[in-house]
């Protein structure tokens, strides 16, 4: 049987729908990478501990890429993200009526179902060191739960880096 964890995972998951997109420079010759070190402000959007779960995931995903971090790589980077309150579609309708001849009353209104969500775009950007010219760059866009816990979290920014850098480099 799986473990709790794993289910519990795929079910986060699965309660957010996510997708990514990719863009280059197609003149890119993508061996010439090789190091790593990220912008001094990397984490533009989220708070302290969201950075260091993003970075602790980077770093895996990174390190499995076969890439190194030291002082002065062949790129860096960014890590921004940008959060709006999500649309809400799914809502428990309410309503009281009443009716007669000579009037009529009514109430309605709606309760959004599964708490409050967020739309949330991760962007992770890889920029030359010496031209200082972007040259990858993959954009998430998902819809996720405000309030998560701190596994909740760390499992996302498993899921999100991993599911970002799934085509590095482009084919």
């Amino acid at each position: 049987m799986k473990s709790p964890k794993v289910l519990f995972f795929f079910l986060l998951i699965s309660c957010s729908s996510s997708k990514v997109i990719i863009d280059f420079d197609e003149k890119t010759n993508f061996n010439q990478y090789k190091t790593y070190a990220f912008f001094a402000d990397a984490g533009k959007g989220l708070n302290e501990f969201d950075i260091k779960r993003s970075l602790d995931a980077l770093y895996k995903e990174l390190d499995a890429l076969g890439f190194k971090e030291v002082e002065n790589p062949d790129f860096y980077i960014n890590i921004i993200s940008k959060t709006t309150e999500a649309r809400v579609t799914n809502t428990l309708a309410i309503g009281v009526g009443s009716g007669g001849r000579n009037g009529g009353f009514g109430v309605s209104g709606g309760i959004p179902i599964g708490g409050k969500k967020l739309d949330e775009e991760l962007i992770l950007e890889f920029v030359d060191a010496n031209s200082n010219e972007l040259f990858w760059e993959a954009t998430l866009i998902s819809t996720i739960k405000e309030k998560r816990n701190p596994e909740e979290r760390v499992l996302y920014f498993k899921e999100v880096i991993k599911k970002m850098l799934n085509n590095y480099p482009p084919k």
